[in-house]
């Protein structure tokens, strides 16, 4: 019989254990990043818009929510650029994009339709401002996308923008533009489809005031009062400006329309916040950005400063338990609420009704995020 050298044996085994070694050092892979999508919306914001700005406001939440319904769920991003014309008390107004969605909320309250009247708008300005001001993100993989809405051909000033230019530099930067018209005004569609073909977008035609469909679901009288016991067990943490501001957020989606204010609750509950923002302490703890014991007491509310760290933390957990609860409930009513309307929307489709602004920024975006595997049901 021929004998195996025991250093063969050796040999292998080194081999082998090298092997299995280097199996169980090799770092395991990141965590897939969550995809994310970034918009802005540019609005004519001049008086014959009102109609659609005041619907816009309370869908906001909406289209948020049917944003985050994708699998797999992104991160979102929000942006606004107001615009009218030279003349006005405005040529554009810029509000910062954020994925404070509570903010974005706040700001888009302040937009009031007026000015104009001479058709023409500064429509390149603002398209130049949303290209080349706004914060986007730098990523490929980002679906970075620009809502253009009016009902007015662009204004063609000598030392103005170019919206072609515009346009050219948007593609560059990874940049769509959809534009959606509202109302007929002559000299509109041409400039608004080449706008949209330029910007490699899609164009849409409206009724003037949006054709706004506001399904209201059963669920939402229960989801009001459930968000008002949330903003109870809110903890404004921060300097006072933003302490001020996450008391302002609760406050005004108290006043929001039932429909609107549970789309708002939905949206939280899916990125499992209370506010949207910085500054709330239960939202901060969760997401481990700060410990309670490094918290600066001078930073809470006023009847929480003179708390022992004892009575503050039992306070903290209290509420957290509360929160909880609350949230469980809001996770159920969410998870039919979302069933319901995504029924009605189906009827309202199978109707033909699809020509509202919401819609059609629901189709384009949809269309436009399977490039980038962002895949809706």
């Amino acid at each position: 019989m021929k004998t195996i050298a025991p250093t063969l044996f050796i040999t292998a085994g080194l081999v082998l254990a090298t092997t299995l070694l280097a199996k169980e050092e090799k770092p395991a892979p990141p965590a897939a990043q969550k995809p994310r999508v970034e918009i802005c919306f540019v609005l004519d914001t001049t008086g014959s818009m009102s109609g659609l700005i005041e619907g816009a406001k309370q869908k906001i939440w909406s289209i948020a929510n049917d944003i985050m319904s994708a699998k797999p769920r992104p991160e979102v991003r929000f942006g606004l650029v107001g615009y009218r014309d030279r003349g006005d008390a405005y040529v554009t107004k810029r509000v910062e994009m954020t994925d404070d969605l509570d903010r974005i909320y706040a700001s888009l309250q302040e937009f009031r339709a007026n000015g104009g009247g001479d058709t023409p708008e500064s429509v390149s300005e603002a398209l130049h401002e949303a290209v080349t001001k706004m914060p986007w993100t730098e990523n490929n993989a980002v679906l970075k996308v620009i809502y253009l809405v009016g009902d007015a051909p662009p204004q063609q000033y000598q030392d103005g923008k170019d919206w072609r230019k515009v346009c050219k530099k948007a593609v560059g930067a990874g940049l769509i533009i959809n534009t959606i018209q509202c109302g007929g005004i002559a000299g509109t569609a041409e400039v608004w489809k080449a706008i949209a073909s330029n910007g490699e977008g899609a164009y849409a035609l409206i009724p003037q005031d949006g054709n706004m469909v506001h399904i209201s679901a059963p669920q939402d009288k229960q989801l009001s009062q459930l968000n008002a016991e949330m903003g109870k067990t809110l903890i404004p943490c921060g300097k006072p400006a933003l302490r001020r501001e996450v008391l302002s957020k609760q406050s005004l989606s108290e006043t929001a329309a039932p429909a609107a204010n549970a789309s708002r609750l939905s949206v939280n509950s899916k990125a499992e916040k209370a506010v949207q923002g910085e500054g709330e302490l239960l939202d901060a703890l969760r997401e481990n950005k700060v410990k309670l014991a490094d918290v600066k007491m001078d930073e809470l509310p006023e009847e929480l400063q003179k708390l022992s760290t004892e009575e503050l933390k039992a306070y903290v957990e209290k509420q957290q338990a509360l929160r909880t609860e609350i949230g469980a409930k809001i996770a159920t009513l969410v998870k039919e609420r979302d069933a319901y309307i995504t029924a009605e929307r189906k009827k309202l489709a199978a109707a033909g009704k699809t020509d509202s602004f919401d819609e059609q920024v629901s189709r384009s975006l949809r269309e436009q995020a399977a490039k980038k595997a962002i895949m809706f049901e």
